[in-house]
């Protein structure tokens, strides 16, 4: 019997991921592919939108999952919240306070209107590292 791998350098980092597409869901898993916790924050109801992407898809008819959502969101805990709602808020709040580092694509302004500015998630904790990228880089 083999030992259990080492944990990774960045084992005990906590990542809140709100990226979708390709280049924030990528670098989210990069970090944690090197041993972060990645907590994916997805929309309820429908998930990520990638998860529909495709095809290829793999999986039982009733519960297929595209092979792209697959291909750039391993290693990660998944969450759905309402981002509008006062709850989903509170729950993002609370990770935000907890996290190391914050990676989001939305578009211009959208983290601003659900009252989650730059200024405002340093306010909740100023260690935090926020990643802002476009969806495709």
């Amino acid at each position: 019997m083999s030992a259990p791998p080492p944990p990774g350098p960045l084992s005990g980092t906590v990542v809140v991921d709100l990226s979708r597409a390709l280049a924030g869901p990528h670098a989210a898993m990069m970090l944690g592919d090197l041993g972060a916790r990645v907590i994916k924050v997805e929309t309820p109801g429908t998930g990520d939108d990638t998860r529909g992407w495709g095809p290829p898809f793999v999986g039982p008819e009733d519960a297929r999952e595209s092979t792209y959502f697959l291909s750039c969101n391993r290693n990660k805990e998944s969450i759905a919240l309402d981002l509008k709602s006062d709850d989903g808020r509170e729950v993002l709040t609370r990770l935000v306070r907890h996290g190391d580092v914050l990676v989001e694509n939305f578009r211009t302004g959208v983290l601003d209107r659900l009252g989650f500015s730059v200024e405002r998630l340093h306010e909740l904790n100023p260690r935090l590292v926020v990643l802002s990228i476009t969806g495709f880089g």
